[in-house]
């Protein structure tokens, strides 16, 4: 059979396989694309890499006598649970937690195809009619509430979601290499024992804990009596999340704990590259023919070019999903993807993004690897940047070089962010490609308007945040217009800003919206913020503690002030 067969859906679609067993069958929030920005296809594509038989079960009906959780029948190894590429209560709420109208993932936009808590909700039903069949959880949904969380739409603290959902495994992060191991591990009927070592994995475990080494935190029922034991906890997790050599970590909670293995390392370009040289057909599922899929629209012809991100912004969950440490892939294998782009129906040859959580960290790091081996900050660039961090563009500025030089290709837009606190600082640009780079940035891989994210003006906010000074944005505004007009451009530049977040008052807020540094810039980009879990800005919004000091940090709760904030800005303007 040649490898880039359709991962089936359906029972019809395995009987034209000529299957009589599949190994593992992914049950998954979002409608089923065969493309690398979407996990389930990440995962079903490399597990059939290695010969295992893969199926996807794309928004199951969870209303009705649960005939799609029973269509394909039990799996030979277990079942792959996941929520989709969002948290499923983020997917449906906004920050004033109204219900949304629509949804990106699913065809058409339609809503309502999905559950709240979707992990927890395709698990629990998974463990009812085959409870003799492992459930492995996974994706953001999974990851981010792998420990104690708080959970803003019922405004308190929850368990990892191991509890909950009662599945036996959760692979949080980047899920080729673990899920691998543990695929494997299942199907040799390696013992129970042998498994709990696999790196990457958490699991739910009765009585005491037996780890030596570990590190301990308090107990769930200690943080949900103490919110200060709730920071403690997570400014412990989010150190360790953000090391290369982190501890195992025990969580306590009813009669038993929850154990977090560490990830593995992270992954080397050969790794990186492989995760991609797969046979995605880069288009949806056949089974959804002329509906449209509007995640799949903004992305079908962009190209990822690295994982991880080391910015720390205290609002992000990147790195507590991808890492900190940044994940290149080779620029032999991403040219390899832009050729491919061409035989795609549609394409025009425009790139809409080369890129990925922040664009213009590729192939940059440490100097001295030994250096960042013992590191346990969280961010290289706050709150200033790292001395041994190598901020140079030559890499990233020859990778679109190549890219831009494949015949047929016209245009690489950057639509992922950037950090400008990569190129810039309040004495100028860094060091010799700096000004190369945003040059090149500005003049042939933007789209109409450059995006950027300062999120606030006000340095006390920002710090808070943990981003830089608004004055280097200042810098990058002067910088901009010289570049722009020195071309003849009309290209603008659109700064996103954030309202609400702890430590923002309406008195900052009115700060920002009479900044003389934003006159005449287009201004609609104002996000009212959001508690997510596992984010250090979640848990001071929980507690009213900064949990990197443990001091008050002021709050606005009220949903009407919160609002306020985020309507002032554009009253204002």
């Amino acid at each position: 059979m040649p490898d880039n067969y359709m991962i089936p859906t359906s029972v019809k679609e395995v009987q034209r396989l000529g299957w009589d067993y599949i190994d593992v069958i992914l049950f998954t929030g979002d409608a089923f694309v065969d493309h690398p920005s979407f996990g389930s296809a990440c995962i079903a594509r490399y597990l059939q890499k290695f010969g295992y038989r893969v199926a996807v079960v794309p928004q199951p009906n969870w209303r009705d006598d649960l005939r799609d959780f029973k269509k394909l029948g039990a799996p030979r190894l277990y079942f792959g649970v996941n929520s989709g590429a969002m948290d499923s209560m983020v997917n449906h709420y906004t920050a004033g937690k109204r219900l949304r109208h629509d949804d990106a993932y699913t065809p058409d936009g339609k809503f309502g195809q999905r559950p709240d808590y979707a992990v927890t909700v395709y698990s629990r039903i998974l463990k009812d009619l085959f409870p003799e069949v492992p459930v492995v959880i996974g994706g953001i949904e999974a990851s981010l509430r792998r420990v104690t969380h708080y959970d803003y739409w019922q405004d308190r603290l929850f368990p990892s979601i191991l509890v909950d959902s009662r599945a036996d495994w959760l692979c949080y992060g980047m899920g080729e290499r673990p899920m691998l191991e543990l695929t494997r591990a299942v199907e040799s009927g390696r013992n129970l024992h042998d498994i709990r070592k696999i790196p990457q994995l958490a699991f739910l475990m009765t009585g005491k804990w037996k780890q030596t080494g570990a590190l301990v935190l308090h107990s769930f029922e200690e943080c949900c009596r103490d919110k200060k034991a709730f920071a403690e906890n997570f400014h412990l997790i989010e150190t360790h999340a953000n090391m290369l050599h982190p501890d195992t970590i025990i969580e306590p909670v009813g009669d038993g704990y929850v154990q977090i293995n560490p990830p593995y390392p992270p992954a080397t370009e050969e790794e990186m590259d492989s995760f991609w040289d797969l046979p995605f057909t880069k288009l949806p599922h056949p089974r959804y023919k002329d509906k449209r899929i509007p995640a799949y629209d903004m992305i079908k012809f962009s190209i990822n070019t690295h994982r991880g991100c080391f910015g720390g912004c205290n609002f992000c969950t990147i790195a507590a999903h991808q890492g900190k440490f940044i994940q290149s892939r080779s620029e032999e294998s991403i040219c390899k993807e832009a050729k491919g782009l061409l035989l795609l129906p549609g394409f025009a040859g425009n790139i809409s993004d080369l890129g990925a959580p922040t664009a213009n960290m590729y192939g940059m790091g440490g100097k001295d690897k030994t250096i960042c081996a013992v590191c346990r900050r969280k961010s290289c660039l706050f709150p200033k940047p790292c001395r041994n961090l190598d901020r140079s563009h030559a890499r990233v500025l020859g990778l679109y070089e190549k890219v831009m030089s494949i015949k047929g290709i016209k245009h690489a837009y950057i639509g992922s962010g950037i950090r400008y606190d990569l190129f810039l600082d309040e004495e100028g640009f860094v060091d010799d490609t700096s000004y190369p780079y945003l040059k090149e940035l500005i003049l042939h891989h933007t789209s109409g308007r450059l995006k950027v994210a300062p999120e606030h003006t006000e340095d006390k906010v920002l710090q808070y945040m943990a981003k830089p000074s608004f004055k280097l944005f200042v810098r990058l505004r002067r910088e901009f217009d010289k570049i722009t007009s020195q071309a003849g451009m009309k290209t603008g530049i659109v700064p996103y800003f954030i309202s609400s977040h702890p430590g923002c008052t309406m008195k900052d807020m009115e700060s920002l919206s009479h900044n003389p540094a934003l006159k005449g810039i287009w201004m609609d980009q104002v996000q009212d913020f959001m508690p997510t879990p596992m984010t250090t800005s979640s848990v001071m919004y929980y507690t009213g503690l900064d949990p990197r000091t443990m001091k008050p940090v002021f709050v606005e709760r009220d949903p009407e002030r919160k609002k306020a904030q985020k309507s002032f800005f554009f009253k204002k303007k």
